[in-house]
C-alpha cells in the first residue's frame, strides 16, 4: 500500500471515531497520531501526556511545544506507577504495569470528558518486538491507528516529514526505566541520575544515545559510527566527574554502540539457553 493511501486510511479511521483522546508522549509516533487526529477532528481531539519520574522534564517541554505547534488541545496528568512494586521491581514485563497505570488513568478521564476512544502511537514495527505494554493497552480498550493501518516506524518519519512536522527525525526516547537491566529495582533517585546524565551528554551535542544504569555503573551508548568521534572530542575526565556527581561510581563506554531494544537481548539469550537445555535432555 502506498504511503498516501495509508495517510488517507488514517484520516478515515479518525473520521469514524468522531472524538478521540490521544495518549501523547511527545515521541514521533504519538505526535504523528496527534497531528492527524487534529487535522481530522479539530477541537474534538485531545492529547494527554502522563507525567512521572520516568519522563525527562525536557521531554515534557518538547511535548508541550509540539502540541502547541500542531494546535491540538494538550493536557497533563500524573501517573503513579512508582507506587506499584510490580513495576519498581523491574520484571521482564515491567512495561505491562506501566501501560496498565497509564490507561487506567486515561480511560476514566476519556469517559469523564466524553471521548469514546483512547488511541496511542504504537506502530506496526512495535508488534514484532517484545512489548508487554501493548497487551495492557488492548485489555483496556485502547486503539493503535498506526499499527491497525500497518504504518512502520520508517513510514511514521516519512509521513511526519511530508506533513511538515519539524521533529520528523527526532530520536526515539523511551521512558527512563528502560535504562535498567531487568531485575534491578527502579527508584526515583536512580531515574533522576540517569536523566541528568543523558541531559548532560545532550548538552554536549550528542543526541542519539542512552545511559544504561547497572548498579553503580553508568554505561554510555553512542551511535556506533560516532564512538571514535566521542572519544576524541569529549573531555572524558570531565564526563566521569560529572557522572560521579550525579551519583554513579563507575563510567564506561559501550563499544558496540547504541542499539534500540538492547536490554531485551538478555531475554533472547535466556530463551535460547532454555531451548538448548531442553534439547540436551531429549
Amino acid at each position: 500500500m502506498k504511503l498516501s493511501e495509508k495517510l488517507e486510511q488514517l484520516k478515515a479511521l479518525f473520521g469514524e471515531m468522531e472524538r478521540a483522546l490521544i495518549a501523547y508522549s511527545g515521541g514521533v509516533d504519538s505526535t504523528l497520531v496527534a497531528k492527524i487526529a487534529y487535522d481530522v477532528l479539530g477541537d474534538r481531539a485531545l492529547a494527554v501526556t502522563a507525567v512521572s519520574p520516568s519522563l525527562l522534564p525536557e521531554e515534557l517541554e518538547d511535548a508541550k511545544i509540539q502540541a502547541a505547534t500542531i494546535g491540538i488541545t494538550h493536557q497533563v496528568v500524573q501517573t503513579n506507577e512508582m507506587e506499584n512494586p510490580n513495576y519498581t521491581s523491574n520484571p521482564v514485563n515491567r512495561c505491562y504495569f506501566c501501560k496498565s497505570e497509564l490507561h487506567d488513568t486515561l480511560k476514566p478521564l476519556a469517559v469523564e470528558l466524553g471521548y469514546p476512544y483512547v488511541v496511542d502511537g504504537v506502530n506496526a514495527d512495535d508488534l514484532h518486538d517484545y512489548r508487554p505494554g501493548i497487551q495492557a493497552a488492548k485489555e483496556r480498550g485502547a486503539r493503535s491507528p498506526l499499527a491497525e493501518i500497518g504504518v512502520s516506524k520508517l513510514e511514521v518519519r516519512q509521513l511526519s516529514q511530508q506533513l511538515g512536522l519539524p521533529w520528523w527525525d527526532k530520536p526515539a526516547q523511551p521512558c527512563l526505566s528502560s535504562r535498567f537491566p531487568y531485575g534491578e529495582e527502579i527508584t526515583v533517585a536512580k531515574l533522576q541520575r540517569v536523566g541528568r546524565a543523558e541531559i548532560y551528554l545532550r548538552k554536549l551535542g550528542w543526541d542519539n544515545l542512552r545511559v544504561r544504569s547497572e548498579g553503580d555503573t553508568a554505561r554510555i551508548e553512542i551511535a556506533p559510527e560516532k564512538i571514535k568521534d566521542f572519544v576524541l572530542a569529549v573531555d572524558l575526565s570531565a564526563v566521569v566527574a560529572a557522572f560521579q556527581e550525579f551519583g554513579f561510581i563507575y563510567v564506561t563506554l559501550d563499544l558496540e554502540g547504541y542499539r534500540s531494544g538492547k536490554l531485551n537481548q538478555v531475554l533472547k539469550v535466556n530463551l535460547e539457553g532454555r531451548r538448548q537445555e531442553v534439547g540436551g535432555r531429549s
